[in-house]
């Protein structure tokens, strides 16, 4: 596999934000979202071995483990290690960017699907057969940088019903869109879903890596 960083931060986004988290972030993506804060995975990277990346993983104590990218589902290698990670007694989330099949992952992974709003760029990109393979403990995400995205965002949730059927999280993308605006749009629309920011850009540098 090819990998940009391993590291232990403390979750910035999902449900399980502010827990501590160790982070493994893969090299390559085959989106390219207008927003994105990570163009730096684009390339790069350095080849390990699952036994190598477990080994690394293993030495942070902590059984909280996000695999991240980039676009981790661009590696074949990441069905392995997500089990291997599982079998060893671990909670193992993989954000994805909602547009590659995830219905080969381990049941126990628990999904973060980012489906793409139209300011992205990528709206066109997202895999609707996803909605399929979710389950109770998995979360979807909307990165929102504008009202259209909020609106869009809204109709999505509804027309799956994903109120009733997974976590739903509401992200404002930083340094785009107003997240009070946000909120007040959320609370007049009764919408059942968690509002978030990105944690970490508010306690390290936004460009920061490694936290």
């Amino acid at each position: 596999m090819r990998i940009t960083e391993i590291y232990k931060s403390i979750q910035g986004e999902s449900s399980y934000t502010g827990l501590p988290c160790v982070f493994v972030r893969t090299t390559g993506c085959d989106l390219r979202c207008r927003w994105c804060d990570s163009e730096f995975t684009f390339t790069g990277g350095t080849p390990m071995t699952i036994d190598e990346i477990v080994s690394h993983v293993e030495e942070y104590r902590c059984d909280l483990i996000e695999l991240t990218g980039g676009e981790p589902l661009l590696q074949p290698e990441i069905h392995e290690l997500a089990r291997r990670l599982c079998d060893a007694g671990n909670t193992v989330l993989i954000e994805t960017g909602g547009h590659r099949d995830i219905s080969g992952l381990d049941a126990r992974v628990i999904r973060i699907m980012d489906l793409k709003c139209p300011a992205s760029g990528e709206c066109e990109r997202n895999l609707w057969s996803n909605l399929q393979h979710l389950q109770p403990a998995d979360e979807v995400k909307f990165v929102i940088a504008d009202r259209t995205d909020y609106e869009w965002a809204r109709a999505t949730i509804r027309r799956h019903g994903l109120e009733d059927r997974v976590k739903i999280l509401i992200s404002a993308a930083y340094g785009l869109s107003g997240p009070r605006d946000l909120v007040e749009w959320m609370l007049e629309d009764r919408l059942r879903a968690r509002f978030q920011l990105q944690v970490h850009k508010y306690i390290w540098p936004p460009n920061a890596r490694g936290v």
